[in-house]
């Protein structure tokens, strides 16, 4: 079987997908603009052959990367990025170069476009915010007349809370319209609730393999808006609600042979759309959860998701077991805040706790701070500590 990754370098755990491909009897062939001599010693020996690229955003460049590989290995079974900044990219590979797996561009629109998304959320019937396609102020105006201030707007096709914001007031929407760059914006009723997620790894006949959540503490916007510190944690358990949404949610956008991130939102208190505790839709990626969630999964339910995926690749099958589960913990810092504990008094006090610390790449401290540690915890008691302890500022 041949694999093409693209970008297997980023994010940097992401050589642990194709060191499990390799494990499991696949040629794995990386495409990326990293160049080889700075590859992790760790990617370079999970793959048979690298070529390296000026630019991932030269499509021209990529192609013949593929074309090289398909020349010099013959066939491709599956060309994938696992991240949402190549989703598109990927779909147009896989139909220049007619590779049977994935998605094509023709169903980029549903997966990529959060208004699009909304159509496939309500064929499974979950409910979701009202919203508005942005194009002047009046029509804005007329549609904050039926939901009512603060309104969210943010690009119709975005990746994670980027350009993303909070109007409270017509001040507010003033300003928006006044800096409003060239993306295509999407506005929706406020909803006020913390943001977890249904992920899954799902075989071909669309049938989940392996099922996690994670729940943000405090609103991802306002996380990367204002750089605050960073609350993140794996559940240990789905809660069934979630879980069941998230099952009808893959069968309303037919997903097949991936690893998905869908993200909802659960209500902190009684609103028009549901009561408190209850689950509403948000959207959806096609893609595993971001940076270094994935190990988190492996921390909490004490396993390999990274072998789990690969083996659905391969098998169709999961041949790893899940262990023992409890909760794992990502604490987040940000080097523009004053912290009352130093990183080596954290690392003392919590030390049988903490599974991993450390500084994090640039493009993903953007939401998850620069400095993080990784715990475990057996209750949301001790956890909610430990994040009171770890973040407190002077």
């Amino acid at each position: 079987m041949n694999f093409i990754y693209i970008s297997p370098n980023f994010p940097d755990n992401h050589w642990l997908f194709c060191r499990r491909l390799q494990e499991n009897g696949v040629r794995v062939l990386g495409i990326g603009d990293c160049p080889y001599d700075k590859l992790a010693w760790e990617l370079r020996s999970s793959l048979s052959e690298y070529y390296w690229v000026p630019s991932l955003e030269d499509y021209d460049e990529v192609y013949r990367a593929v074309a090289f590989f398909i020349h010099k290995y013959g066939r491709i079974d599956y060309l994938e990025s696992n991240n949402e900044y190549w989703l598109e990219q990927d779909a147009a590979l896989r139909e220049d170069f007619n590779i049977a797996s994935g998605f094509r561009p023709a169903d980029m629109p549903a997966i990529k476009y959060k208004s699009r998304m909304k159509e496939g959320y309500g064929r499974a019937g979950i409910p979701m915010a009202r919203y508005h396609m942005v194009t002047d102020k009046a029509g804005c105006e007329a549609f904050i007349e039926q939901v009512g201030y603060p309104v969210i707007v943010k690009p119709d096709n975005g990746v994670g809370a980027n350009s993303t914001y909070k109007l409270n007031g017509p001040a507010e929407l003033d300003a928006f319209f006044a800096g409003r760059d060239g993306n295509r914006y999407i506005m929706e009723e406020f909803i006020d609730g913390a943001i977890v997620s249904y992920d899954a790894i799902v075989n071909s006949r669309g049938e989940p393999i392996y099922e996690a959540g994670n729940l943000t503490i405090g609103s991802i916007m306002d996380t990367v808006n204002q750089r605050r510190s960073c609350r993140l944690l794996i559940r240990d358990q789905l809660p069934e609600a979630l879980r069941d949404m998230g099952r009808a949610a893959l069968k309303a956008f037919g997903v097949k042979k991936r690893m998905v991130h869908f993200e909802f939102f659960e209500l902190s208190r009684d609103q028009r759309i549901g009561k408190a505790g209850d689950f509403v839709a948000l959207e959806v990626n096609m893609r595993p959860c971001g940076g270094i969630l994935p190990t988190m999964m492996n921390y909490a339910h004490n396993t390999d998701v990274y072998q789990i995926w690969a083996d659905m690749i391969v098998f169709d099958r999961s041949r790893k077991t899940v262990g023992e589960r409890e909760f794992c913990v990502l604490a987040g810092r940000r080097s523009c805040r004053d912290y009352v504990m130093s990183v080596e008094e954290v690392l003392l006090e919590y030390g049988d706790h903490i599974v991993e610390s450390g500084p994090v790449d640039e493009a993903i401290a953007t939401d998850m701070g620069e400095y993080i540690f990784l715990a475990r915890f057996r209750s949301m008691e001790e956890l909610t500590a430990f994040f009171d302890r770890v973040l407190e500022e002077k």
